[in-house]
């Protein structure tokens, strides 16, 4: 597969997946009180839109951000000097499966959008050891809002992510995985376009024309504006919940 070119169709964007200012700032504001000097890690943060307004609104913390793609990274720090935040954000390049961390090193693992790349329940066991005891993980991840979900929606899901839950097996999960719930709350349908889709589709109309022949390209496209589409028009019926809870 051709890693570089799905990246790049995902590149230019505000963020790289449905999420706004307003969600992430209200979960962080469920996190207190958190420990002078607190320590977070930022798990596939993409160009860090998340990373930079926690850092805004976090003047005594330092964010360890962490992506595969180099690029993200180097544009998230050019950012962060632009805004003046450098000095509480570092990057790392690494995968969210293999993170070069120490046991208990931070008293707060952020994810938004990414941990379904490794498995909702492998990641939340994976990374509890970089988290310290009482520490917390907030995260967002999808759900069914109804039981009887359309068929269009239902079979959309099965090809992108099948381990897609309701909200209460999804507190299940986080409960058998050692963790506490401490809150949650859904994302409105605005976050997923305002910094996300309504710039997605902008983005590959002009993607499409360069990948021209490109498979691997063409089908990450063609998946990408099926899933506008059917969020188009069952978004009522799943979304993103940000679920908040502690080691």
């Amino acid at each position: 597969m051709d890693e570089s070119a799905i990246f790049e169709i995902f590149d230019g964007l505000p963020r790289q997946g449905p999420g706004s200012n307003k969600c992430t700032g209200k979960a962080f504001d469920m996190l207190r009180p958190l420990p002078s000097g607190a320590r977070i890690l930022d798990i596939g943060c993409g160009v860090g839109m998340q990373t930079l307004h926690l850092a805004s609104i976090c003047e005594d913390c330092h964010i360890t951000a962490t992506d595969i793609y180099q690029p993200y990274l180097d544009k998230l720090m050019k950012k962060a000097a632009e805004k003046g935040l450098s000095d509480r954000i570092s990057t790392v390049c690494a995968s969210m499966d293999d993170l070069p961390f120490k046991d208990d090193e931070f008293d707060v693992i952020w994810c938004e959008g990414a941990i379904f790349v490794i498995g909702f329940e492998k990641g939340l066991n994976y990374w509890k050891r970089f988290l310290r005891e009482g520490g917390f993980i907030a995260l967002t991840e999808a759900a069914w809002f109804t039981e009887n979900p359309s068929e269009e929606a239902l079979q959309f899901w099965q090809e992108a992510y099948p381990d897609i839950k309701s909200i209460p097996e999804t507190e299940k999960g986080i409960e058998a995985a050692g963790y506490t719930v401490i809150d949650r709350f859904r994302l409105p349908a605005s976050a997923w376009w305002d910094d996300y889709y309504v710039h997605f589709e902008k983005r590959l109309d002009s993607m499409e024309a360069k990948f021209k022949g490109n498979a691997d390209a063409g089908s990450v496209i063609e998946f990408s504006r099926k899933e506008i589409e059917v969020f188009r028009k069952h978004s009522d019926e799943y979304g993103y919940v940000f679920f908040i809870m502690q080691k």
